[in-house]
């Protein structure tokens, strides 16, 4: 051991190496950024071996202000030869960024670009080999990313600095955001640093970063990391609620342990901010607006699938086992409530179970395995038959159930090649598609390979309101097709429509959407009209299996500006930042131009959607597939550039990688269905009530007699107010909490309702449980709705409509209403308790033996009447009152009292403040816990808990 030891430090273990001991003054110039002593011989050899100009420092920065991304590359190479020597600047991207600036900065002299209209198709530029620049990449983790490369000249003994910005709108999949910067600079490097700065209007809820990620993974794959995972080296992560910021910045020997050959891998970042069901989070600066909308806590939809799988003869191998692999997964996620069925194809086409979708069984499961176990590749490829296939298969089932509009129904369409039997010309194959799908169900498309038309897959799903997604060759296909089908595979909403007030807003990106499915988002940006306006009206209706749902609210235009405004600033994102709004609605605008341009059906059409798209990519400076990027610089300086995948093939992909889940439906309608801002009105429901301590009004209008009483119940107890369980099958119910009683009260403590519930048996079981915060409605499906946003649902005639912070009505069949106020204090005193109050709207449907506290009175007459005069309790015949009900203090003028039934109650005269102190009534008030007044005492009325549907004492519901 001492001898190997000693050989390794000798001349010629040295010399064995290619070092000097002369040569580290060579490494000097490279600026290490750490003491050369401290540097392994083998990375001083690997440096030493350099023939190319060495990177001295690689920055990379982003800033991500309320998910869009801003990303700056630094690059700055040395050539320490005394020959020029020609230097590869080359960065991966992701495939939905857009390049938005590139400058090079040789010996000194600054080489600005400039983004034009791109005028004529491009080859793809392909070296030596006949390999094209993008396949060199190897065995590297790329699958997801496309390459800006350029190849420059660089001056002996010289510096070349390379300056790239690239922007990007962040997708959520699977309930994550993710970001992810590629460092491959094909070498080691002397100063290497990367910096990912977040910022949100929203909490931020989850954060992670993934260790350095460089095999056959690929980003939305949908894999889940186990337990906390192993941050890269030198990562450090300093963040608040709103804000973090992560740095990485290894030095040359960390990144040697890494790799030697610089392939680093992906830096990946994860993050998901606080969300609720209202209307989402709205971005505003400088006259555009960004609406942010991903609903939680929604049911999930059922959902009518067909699985059409390509089993030709080129799927064999890894490819159709990966396939079955994610098959297989996917078997075991369908919901009990799904349908589902397979079709496999080649030059034949076999459908599992002929002209019926199943159920989700275990037998079934069973045979579909089976079914999936057997597939044998053989023969070519009929997707035109495939899809036809399957479309009929699907349309004839929703046409024989009638189940279209309480599931969402699909296709996943899987390939790895293009039409070879049967109908092989795109046109006739996209015409016989949508003849077949006559817009009942959405088609989702996956391409295996590098032998797929995904023009024709892109354009199917388009056309039929799904997407595509690209699995390449050396991909983990089956996890990215599980994590596809993840995304997909819980739809929350669908027929989702977003409008904004009439004339306040114009140029709004695509506002309407087939689905959203959980995990996603929808994201849409505009113009205000009028900047000075106070508040923007916005309403999202959608439908939710057999509910549907209206959510609405006003946006204070002012505020949210100035909140957004702070976001930008506490990201120090510099001049970017100020037009962060504006450039989410350029991404947004050049995204929809693009799929438009690819559903176009004719060259005029086409052409209109090329001018909009390209100018706006020149206005904001973008490389998109219309534009092209020219450098100010001698061809002697510049080999080639490829500034992107899509720029730099014969046929560009337009639309490549735009394969968003809130990407659904084409916008029919530009800006979309204007929405006029509704006129508040005062609710005009009965003065049946109990509010406040709680203060019960109870409204005769036969008698023309309003009655009003007091319960001084404890906290705790449950206390009925209307019931009618046999009849209508309505039951109402209110929780009391205590508070302190306010100083020289006479009372020791107050109560108030802090939940209301609302019980339906007709015509299935249902509940609406309301309390200040939230309103749960439970039946069916479970939805929880939050009391601050302005929201409306409906399912099987049981309807529930919020008006933010201020009340909710649940209508039962359209005869029967109930209105809860929302009582919320920002700066309660200590006696004050965010409470309820209950009111009658609708009595129709309530049968005449409805009781309860309020219950019991609907249908009733009373009369007023006068006690003698100077009568005092004493002197009261017991068949009047009991003693406790009347003032012992002898009366001196005509007293009163009501007789109602064969009772007779004193009574004195009150007003009470309802409707939240907006109206003032007059009423005849009952002492003592309304003793007399109501069917025996109020303890009768007090229930074990809040879904007590049971008979009352005096068989009464």
């Amino acid at each position: 051991m001492i001898i190997t030891f000693l050989l390794c430090l000798s001349p010629f273990a040295m010399g064995q190496l290619g070092l000097d001991p002369e040569d580290d003054k060579d490494l000097i110039d490279l600026d290490l950024g750490i003491a050369l002593r401290r540097v392994p011989r083998q990375v001083k050899a690997l440096l030493n071996k350099e023939a190319k100009p060495h990177i001295q420092d690689l920055s990379v920065k982003t800033t991500i202000i309320s998910r869009y991304a801003f990303t700056a590359v630094s690059c700055t190479m040395l050539n320490r030869h005394s020959a020029a020597t020609k230097g590869v600047f080359q960065v991966l991207i992701p495939p939905t960024a857009y390049v938005s600036n590139f400058t090079m900065i040789i010996a000194g002299r600054v080489y600005p670009s400039e983004v034009k209209p791109k005028e004529k198709k491009v080859k793809q530029v392909k070296d030596g080999n006949g390999k094209s620049q993008k396949d060199k990449q190897g065995g590297q983790s790329a699958s997801e990313m496309e390459t800006f490369q350029v190849s420059v000249s660089v001056p002996g003994k010289n510096r070349a600095v390379f300056l790239l910005t690239y922007e990007e709108l962040l997708q959520r999949r699977l309930g994550r955001y993710e970001h992810v910067t590629s460092l491959r600079p094909l070498q080691l490097v002397s100063r290497l640093s990367v910096d990912v700065t977040i910022v949100d209007g929203s909490e931020i809820t989850h954060l992670e970063v993934l260790p350095l990620r460089n095999g056959k993974s690929s980003p939305g794959t949908g894999a889940k990391t186990q337990g906390r995972p192993t941050l890269p080296v030198t990562t450090t992560i300093k963040q608040n609620k709103t804000y973090c910021k992560i740095t990485f910045n290894p030095n040359i020997v960390q990144q040697a342990r890494i790799a030697t050959n610089g392939i680093l891998g992906d830096f990946v970042v994860r993050y998901d901010v606080e969300r609720e069901l209202g209307i989402g989070d709205v971005q505003v600066l400088n006259g555009h607006f960004v609406h942010y909308f991903a609903p939680k806590d929604l049911p999930v939809v059922p959902k009518n699938v067909v699985f059409v799988i390509d089993t030709s003869a080129s799927m064999v191998g890894t490819k159709i086992r990966q396939t079955k692999e994610a098959l297989f997964t996917i078997l075991k996620d369908l919901r009990p409530n799904d349908r589902f069925n397979f079709i496999s194809f080649s030059n034949r086409i076999k459908v599992w179970q002929v002209g019926q979708l199943v159920s989700v069984t275990p037998n079934n499961i069973r045979d579909a395995k089976k079914f999936i176990y057997m597939i044998t590749p053989t023969g070519g490829t009929d997707i035109n038959g495939a899809i036809q296939s399957g479309s009929s298969l699907l349309s004839n089932y929703l046409s024989s159930t009638g189940d279209h509009h309480n599931s969402v129904s699909l296709i996943i369409f899987l390939t790895d090649g293009r039409p070879t039997v049967g109908e092989r010309k795109s046109p006739s194959i996209l015409s016989n598609t949508k003849s077949a799908v006559q817009e009942q169900f959405c088609i989702f498309t996956i391409g295996i390979g590098n032998d797929v038309d995904y023009r024709l897959l892109e354009r199917m799903s388009l056309e039929n309101c799904g997407m595509m997604r690209r699995i390449r060759e050396d991909s983990d296909a089956s996890a990215m097709l599980k994590g596809f089908y993840d995304e997909i595979g819980t739809p929350l909403l669908s027929d989702i429509r977003v409008g904004y007030t009439e004339d306040s807003v114009q140029y709004v990106t695509q506002n309407l959407f087939t689905n959203y499915f959980n995990g996603s988002e929808i994201v849409i940006a505009g113009k205000l009209t009028n900047q000075s306006a106070e508040t923007l009206h916005v309403q999202v209706t959608a439908s939710n299996s057999d509910k549907s749902i209206v959510l609405e609210t006003d946006v204070a235009l002012q505020e949210r500006e100035r909140e957004t405004q702070r976001q930008v600033e506490a990201a120090n994102a510099g001049s970017v930042g100020d037009d962060y709004a504006e450039r989410v609605w350029g991404f947004l605008s050049v995204n929809d131009g693009l799929k438009s341009r690819l559903r176009s059906h004719n060259s005029q059409e086409r052409e209109e959607f090329t001018k909009q798209v390209t100018n706006l990519s020149l206005t904001y400076n973008l490389l998109t597939p219309l534009t092209t990027m020219v450098l100010e610089t001698p061809d002697a300086l510049l080999n080639e550039t490829v500034p992107n995948a899509s720029a730099a093939t014969a046929e560009p992909p337009e639309d490549e990688g735009q394969d968003k889940p809130q990407s659904l439906h084409r916008n029919t309608q530009q800006p979309g269905k204007a929405v006029r801002k509704p006129v508040k009105k005062a609710i005009t429901i009965s003065k049946t009530s109990a509010d406040g301590d709680p203060h019960f009004v109870v409204e005769f209008p036969l008698s023309k007699l309003t009655v009003c009483f007091n319960i001084n119940g404890e906290p705790g107890q449950v206390l009925r107010l209307v019931s009618d369980h046999k009849h209508s099958g309505v039951t109402v119910n209110g929780k009391l909490i205590g508070a302190p009683a306010p100083a020289n009260s006479r009372k020791q403590q107050r109560t108030y309702f802090s939940s209301i519930i609302v019980v339906v048996e007709r015509p299935r079981r249902a509940y609406i449980e309301i309390t200040p915060r939230k309103v749960i409605l439970d039946g069916k499906d479970r939805l929880v709705l939050p009391c601050d946003t302005t929201v409306a649902v409906e399912s099987d005639g049981l309807g529930v409509a919020i008006v933010g912070r201020s009340n909710v009505t649940v209508t039962v069949q359209g005869t029967i209403g109930f209105v809860v106020l929302v009582h919320q204090y920002k700066n309660p005193a200590p006696y004050q308790r965010d409470h309820l109050g209950f009111y009658i709207s609708n009595s129709k449907g309530l049968s005449k033996d409805s009781h309860g506290l309020l219950g019991q009175f609907l249908y009733q007459e009373i009369g007023l009447t006068e006690l003698p005069s100077n009568a005092t309790v004493d002197q009261v015949p017991k068949n009047i009152s009991d003693p406790l009900a009347l003032s012992t203090i002898p009366i001196s003028t005509p007293s009163r009292a009501l007789k109602i039934k064969d009772r007779t109650v004193a009574v004195v005269k009150k007003t009470r403040k309802i409707y939240s102190g907006t109206q003032t009534v007059n009423c005849w008030f009952v002492k003592n816990n309304a003793a007399k007044l109501i069917d025996g005492q109020y303890e009768d009325y007090v229930v074990s808990h809040l879904f007590d549907t049971g008979d009352g004492p005096h068989g009464t519901n």
